[in-house]
């Protein structure tokens, strides 16, 4: 007790590094991190029991071991979200083993995929956040690169501008993911809407941090009635754009994200792998990102399987490649080349879809709503949706969505959550 009320009482004294507040609210130390673990103790007292274990206990589990898992840093240790660890591991130790056998590579790199979309399906059925899909793209991206320059290059088939053209590519479609990742374009409230507000120090957990501006959390509380000289219709088109859970009149064509738990202008989906929104503010940045990366890593890949299969047609020796698994090396080149290539193959599917979106100036989630109505018309085996709400031609389209601002909703205020 006396250790727990002097934890209390230092506070408000400065973080070291290796310092943080815990999800509890008390001061601990990284060193400290197998120390009063009750929800670990319990689980595994229960279970050499032999009883059985309460619902809440396996989260509680991965809430603490995720709350403790953090680095050093300046202003207090930061804290590290688990899901971002498995790629770090997995992805090397898969393309490995696919590597020694090619039976094994068609094991594992059809194995892969399967767990990624179990993965999201799980995910995204309890509409939560999380990193592991941008983790496993980040890293698939870098260490694809290492493998280039520690595999590849040495082997003195690609020429300097070669090599420098794929690092240009590298480079441009991680700048370009960071602009992506500067925000969507949210919906605030606007001042005549606005009827108080209260300010919290601590910001809640289910809201996107890009929506946050600085360290407190100030709530909006919003005022649903209409005041002035509004007619009925203007009063029937702001209470069914209205948003029940952020309080606000959304403008046309603006949706609310609940995995990012706000509302976004023109929004057309939520992308786990940038874990964000794609709306207003960065749709045109979304593209540009797939371009870079479906450019680069196309090039990539020929220039390996030019490598590693210098007497076959580069469309040809991603099928046919004989003797390279004969060393372990070119092996893992070729595994890596056939890994690219089932993630180029998914983006550029996404692509695909996303340019003929644009064509006939319709949203992904205009197209699921208009799927699931049935007030679309469908070509192509669904691949086309035309609302024909919005579409003007397919040039009147692109010049709408090249020049479409990026500002969010004008506001006094900065809220990271609506009431």
């Amino acid at each position: 007790m006396k250790k727990r009320s002097r934890r209390t009482l230092d506070q408000d004294d400065p973080l070291c590094c290796c310092e943080y507040i815990d999800r509890h609210g008390g001061r601990s130390h990284m060193a400290a991190c197998c120390c009063d673990c009750e929800d670990l103790d319990e689980a595994c007292d229960r279970w050499m029991k032999k009883k059985s274990q309460s619902p809440d206990s396996l989260s509680r589990v991965i809430a603490t071991i995720n709350d403790r898992l953090r680095v050093p840093w300046i202003s207090g240790a930061r804290q590290v979200d688990i899901s971002v660890i498995p790629p770090l591991i997995l992805l090397p130790v898969f393309l490995h083993i696919a590597a020694l056998h090619y039976l094994l590579g068609i094991l594992v790199l059809t194995a892969v995929p399967i767990m990624v979309l179990l993965y999201y399906y799980f995910t995204h059925r309890k509409k939560g956040r999380t990193l592991f899909f941008l983790s496993l793209a980040l890293f698939s991206l870098f260490y694809m690169f290492y493998l280039f320059i520690t595999e590849i290059v040495p082997r003195g088939d690609v020429t300097h501008l070669q090599l420098a053209a794929v690092t240009a590519g590298v480079a441009l479609t991680v700048i370009s993911l960071i602009i992506t990742k500067r925000g969507p374009g949210y919906v605030r409230p606007r001042p005549t809407d606005t009827h108080s507000t209260v300010t919290y120090n601590k910001p809640p957990p289910d809201v996107d941090a890009a929506y946050l501006n600085g360290a407190q959390h100030q709530v909006v509380i919003a005022n649903h009635e209409q005041t002035g000289e509004s007619g009925t219709a203007q009063q029937g088109v702001q209470r069914r754009n209205w948003c029940a859970v952020c309080k606000v009149v959304r403008p046309p064509r603006a949706g609310h994200c609940r995995i990012c738990g706000v509302c976004i202008l023109r929004l057309d989906h939520h992308c786990v792998w940038i874990n964000s929104c794609v709306g207003q503010a960065n749709h045109r940045d979304f593209l540009l990102t797939l371009v870079f990366f479906l450019l680069t890593s196309l090039y990539g890949i020929s220039l390996v399987l030019r490598s590693v299969c210098p007497d076959q047609n580069v469309m040809t020796a991603l099928f046919y490649c004989p003797d390279v698994y004969n060393q372990f090396s070119s092996a893992l080149c070729f595994t890596c080349a056939w890994y690219g290539s089932i993630v180029t193959g998914g983006l550029l599917h996404l692509l695909l879809v996303q340019l003929i979106n644009v064509s006939f100036n319709v949203t992904e989630r205009e197209a699921r709503l208009a799927r699931r109505e049935k007030t679309a018309r469908s070509l192509l085996w669904g691949l086309i949706i035309d609302t024909g709400v919005y579409s003007q031609g397919f040039r009147t389209n692109w010049i709408e969505f090249m020049t479409m601002s990026k500002a969010s909703e004008p506001s006094t205020h900065k809220p990271s959550d609506l009431v």
